[in-house]
Order: C-alpha cells, then structure tokens, then sequence
C-alpha cells in the first residue's frame, strides 16, 4: 500500500488506482473500527438530529427525543453504520455499512500544493478534469469543484486564495461520473 500522505503527487494523477492507497494508514473497504479514536474529533450520523458546534464551541449532539449524545456513542453509531468520522488532522472518512468508502483531505496537507498560484497552472499540474463545477455566491466565483472519474477524485480550487483548499477520494457523490 502507498501512503497518500507520504506521497501527496499521487494526487496529481487523473487515473489512480484507490485500492492501492492508503490514508493514515486505513484503506478504502477496511473497517471503520479500525481508524483510531484518538484520531477522531467529531462525527455525523443518522442518530445525530441536532448538532452545535464550531471554532472555539464544544461540539454537542442531540437525538430525535432531544437527550444530548456522547461523541463516543456516534462514533459507535458511525462505525457499524453509515456516516463521517472527523479527523484531528484534517483527514475525514466516509463510512458505509460499516466500512470506509471515501476520505476527505484539507488543511496543512494540501499546503503541498501551495506552488499553483492559478488556476491555470492547476489545471495544467492536475490535468482536465471530467466535469468542472463552478461554485459562486452573491454573484462571486468562490472555487472551481474539478471531478476527476477515472480517480474517483474530487479536487477544490479556491478562487479567492488561489489555492487547492479540499481534495476527497472515494464513493462521494460526483467522483465516479454524471
């Protein structure tokens, strides 16, 4: 298995083989029990109704009666069913059925990408993508979202700071074509 975060060009490439990755060292298709809980500083699933939380808050989940639920019991939740498991580093999961179908990346790692300045310069490093999705707000351009199948791949061009601000690989909607 090769280590995406050991080898971040791997990214680069529009063709990549996911099932011979690895993200900290889980592999898509392998448990979600096995990504260490010290790793883990939120979730989502489907026992969560209500969430509060954010930047400098103490994160709190309630259920659909309103009882306030331990980050260990959606962990629980998440790993023997469907959900997101959140990452301290900036590495999230997508789990299905109890397995690990998707990562997302963002944060300090995509600082390795920091030498593309444009979006013309990603597109020549990264390559054409399947589909581009332009993402706008008040009539502003914030990002380009590039698709890239043949990776199941789904790369984020941040249009304000010219920079690569996202990256996820898996079963995400959009990665895998139209």
């Amino acid at each position: 298995m090769i280590e995406i975060l050991e080898n971040l060009d791997l990214l680069y490439r529009p063709n990549l083989d996911l099932a011979g990755v690895e993200v900290n060292g889980i592999s898509l298709g392998d448990p979600a029990a096995t990504v260490p809980r010290r790793r883990i500083v939120g979730g989502q699933s489907s026992i969560v109704a209500r969430y509060r939380g954010g930047t400098d808050i103490e994160s709190e989940y309630y259920d659909a009666d309103g009882r306030r639920l331990t980050l260990d019991e959606v962990i629980e939740d998440v790993v023997r069913s469907d959900g997101f498991l959140y990452g301290v580093d900036k590495i999230n999961y997508k789990v299905c059925a109890g397995a690990v179908v998707g990562f997302a990346i963002s944060g300090v790692h995509l600082s390795h990408f920091a030498h593309l300045t444009s979006y013309e310069e990603f597109l020549t490093t990264f390559g054409r993508p399947d589909r581009i999705r332009e993402n706008e707000a008040y009539g502003d351009l914030m990002s380009y979202e590039t698709y890239y199948w043949g990776a199941r791949k789904h790369v984020t061009w941040d249009a304000w700071d010219d920079r690569v601000s996202f990256v996820n690989l898996g079963d995400f909607e959009g990665n895998s074509g139209p």
